[in-house]
């Protein structure tokens, strides 16, 4: 059982790591344009934030170093896309999204380690964090949600990437089996969310897959944000 789950953890760091990368794309085009244009730098905050949450967890945690690892290199990346989004936007937008930043991937953070090792001791320490951790994973869910409700409206799949469903279909479901096998509700959780919401996705793909194009006017900042949602939940956090 130990090999498998952590095979499982293994696995789920590639897979994690993969699409931690997938933003690439996006700022090739900021970097080129040398502009963010209507991107929006939110996901790369909560990715930042969310990695960081994941991360602590995975340290304090007794045999989780697989769950530090993956978000270890979240931490890095995402704050590496943050900082080239800082860098190409305007001025007045960088420096909402820098106070942003600071409040959300800094002082949150700060104070949310504070507790968990000053004013909570053992289990009460970890079960504090992998809380927090499990809320921001399904807080997200809002987004793909949404996603999903506009493939229903429109009767298009046009906005709702089929490999970033499959992604998210295989990666909640390797990680929801590696916590069953660790017994980690706090992965558990968002993971089984995780992977039931890329199994609906799956469905109303095969449903309206034939379907027209949508004619909404829908921006190309818009839609990249909607990827974006998207590959926040394939991470296991970012877990």
């Amino acid at each position: 059982m130990v090999e498998l789950s952590f095979m499982l953890g293994v696995l789920g760091n590639i897979s994690a790591f993969l699409i931690l990368l997938s933003p690439i794309g996006t700022f090739a085009r900021i970097v080129k344009k040398r502009s963010t244009e209507d991107f929006s730098s939110f996901p790369y905050i909560c990715m930042v934030l969310n990695a960081s949450l994941w991360t602590y967890y995975g340290i304090i945690k007794p045999d989780a170093l697989l769950v530090a690892t993956v978000n270890g290199s979240g931490i890095l990346i995402s704050t590496v896309y943050l900082f080239l989004y800082l860098a190409f936007a305007p001025p007045k937008i960088r420096v909402r999204t820098a106070a942003i930043a600071a409040v959300m991937d800094v002082g949150f953070v700060v104070v949310a380690i504070w507790v968990s090792k000053f004013e909570l001791e053992g289990e009460s320490s970890i079960n504090f964090t992998g809380f927090l951790c499990a809320c921001f994973n399904i807080l997200r869910y809002a987004s793909p949600l949404s996603i999903m409700r506009q493939v229903v409206i429109t009767k298009s799949v046009e906005y709702m990437p089929l490999l970033l469903s499959i992604c998210l279909c295989a990666n909640g479901l390797t990680w929801a089996t590696y916590a069953m096998l660790v017994r980690d509700i706090f992965l558990l959780v968002p993971h089984s969310m995780g992977f039931l919401l890329g199994v609906s996705q799956l469905v109303l793909y095969a449903i309206y897959r034939k379907g027209k194009s949508s004619n909404n006017a829908i921006g190309i900042g818009d839609l990249e944000e909607t990827r974006e949602h998207h590959q926040q939940l394939l991470v296991p956090s970012h877990n």
